[in-house]
């Protein structure tokens, strides 16, 4: 893999910050009150890697109540109510950056299925935003997000390298899938633990390799 790639694309939720068992904690309880009685470790299993909204569906056929607007907007207030209070950095994840960022002079953007307004303010928490300022893309925002690639050929578009010579940085099934399709390298990251996808689940979506702590990530670029 070294030395091939002239751009790093990085996704962020489990990723660049720890935040997939807060929202997970958030959404779990949110379901359970609303009559699906739903445990943690079902709730992260069915829902990692995936917007809330893509499954309305289930979630109304296992409540028997449509997902609102009013919901929605209630699940994100608690949610980033949690999230200011409680969110930490992936660890390495902050020097990981930093060096990718310096030997790749700057070409890194940040490319997530979450809402724009979740991930800029997860990475300004986080002492991130700088680094991707300009360079960060919301599924919310394309076409289709994740397992789609839109994401990941505006954020390869952005800093001007060719989907082939850049590098991505997943932990779910459904972003190696995007960074796959987008015609990327995809380096998984599945550091143990519920929240990231299993080594063998990466691999088999198309990761080339896999890591399991993020300060091993800048060998691999430079």
């Amino acid at each position: 893999m070294e030395g091939r790639f002239d751009a790093v694309l990085f996704d962020c939720d489990g990723v660049l910050v720890d935040s997939e068992p807060i929202t997970n904690g958030v959404l779990c309880a949110m379901l359970n009150e609303a009559g699906w009685p739903i445990t943690p470790e079902a709730c992260m299993a069915t829902f990692i890697g995936k917007t809330v909204r893509s499954e309305a569906a289930l979630i109304e056929a296992r409540t028997g109540r449509p997902v609102t607007d009013a919901w929605m907007a209630e699940f994100y207030a608690r949610r980033n109510t949690r999230l200011v209070a409680e969110l930490q950095p992936i660890a390495g994840a902050i020097e990981a950056v930093r060096a990718v960022h310096g030997a790749l002079a700057g070409r890194i953007a940040c490319a997530s299925g979450a809402d724009r307004q979740k991930v800029e303010m997860q990475l300004a928490q986080v002492g991130l935003a700088p680094l991707f300022a300009g360079r960060v893309f919301s599924g919310h925002e394309m076409p289709a997000t994740k397992p789609a690639p839109d994401v990941y050929l505006a954020a390869a578009a952005a800093v001007g390298v060719p989907p082939a010579r850049c590098l991505v940085v997943e932990d779910t099934v459904t972003g190696v899938a995007a960074g796959v399709a987008a015609g990327a390298t995809v380096v998984g990251y599945s550091p143990g633990g519920s929240g990231h996808g299993s080594p063998e689940a990466l691999r088999a979506a198309g990761a080339v390799h896999v890591i399991g702590d993020m300060r091993e990530l800048p060998g691999l670029v430079t």
